[in-house]
């Protein structure tokens, strides 16, 4: 269930703007939630048109989307800066992630067919390569997957919106962490253990596995953030 990261493709003259503006949103965003454009950093329309290959109209249009999504911030007369990651984000996220994510493990538990069953399982089976980059992002992309596809089985279109944004957030906070210390087999124990919970119906242990799995993640990120000087300088890129 990992997502490739995108490939470079040169602008196609007959391409459609919503699609090259598809295309520049989706190649920008994952720059800025794998730490490619590191939190904090200044970036211009004609910088990111000529980095990614794109005209300006499209890259234009990328960055509002990504305003929209918090993950940059227009800075007048002078462009956009990749939104910086400080601990007060850190506790913000995880706060929401505690108050809706437990609530959906819940919601979701009996109502896991096969075969979103046989896709979680699959998620769950990702391991990473420290310093890796390319390893690390497929990990975390199926870790995003798998969180996503619980609160979709909820049937709450806004809540599995909400969950979806909060884990776009999540991964940027984990590509600053995961490279100090390899945490994925605990991972995968805590969301094998989750599924099983959801897979039987039982809503009570869904739900504290999923708080305990979401304390464990918050727990990893803080150390990691606090424990390193050169995270630490990266995640609280000024205003």
């Amino acid at each position: 269930m990992a997502i490739p990261p995108p490939q470079s493709h040169p602008r196609s003259a007959d391409a459609p703007i919503p699609l090259l503006t598809d295309r520049a949103y989706e190649r920008i965003k994952h720059d800025v939630i794998t730490c490619v454009l590191a939190p904090g950093t200044e970036v211009s329309e004609p910088q990111l048109c000529l980095q990614y290959r794109l005209g300006k109209a499209p890259v234009r249009m990328a960055l509002i989307r990504l305003a929209h999504d918090g993950l940059v911030r227009a800075i007048p007369r002078r462009g956009y800066r990749i939104s910086p990651v400080t601990l007060k984000d850190i506790q913000d996220i995880f706060e929401l992630r505690l108050m809706l994510e437990p609530l959906a493990a819940r919601m979701a538990a009996g109502k896991i067919d096969t075969h979103r069953a046989r896709a979680l399982e699959a998620a769950t089976g990702n391991g990473y390569q420290m310093h890796d980059a390319r390893s690390i992002t497929s990990f975390l992309d199926a870790n995003k997957a798998f969180h996503v596809a619980i609160a979709e089985t909820t049937g709450n279109a806004r809540l599995s919106s909400m969950i979806t944004q909060l884990h776009d957030q999540m991964t940027r906070l984990l590509h600053l962490g995961l490279g100090l210390r390899n945490r994925s087999n605990e991972m995968q124990l805590e969301q094998r253990a989750l599924l099983k919970a959801l897979v039987r119906g039982n809503g009570d242990s869904a739900e504290r596995l999923a708080r305990e799995l979401i304390e464990a993640a918050r727990s990893m990120v803080l150390s990691a953030v606090m424990s390193s000087r050169s995270i630490m300088n990266l995640a609280l890129g000024g205003d």
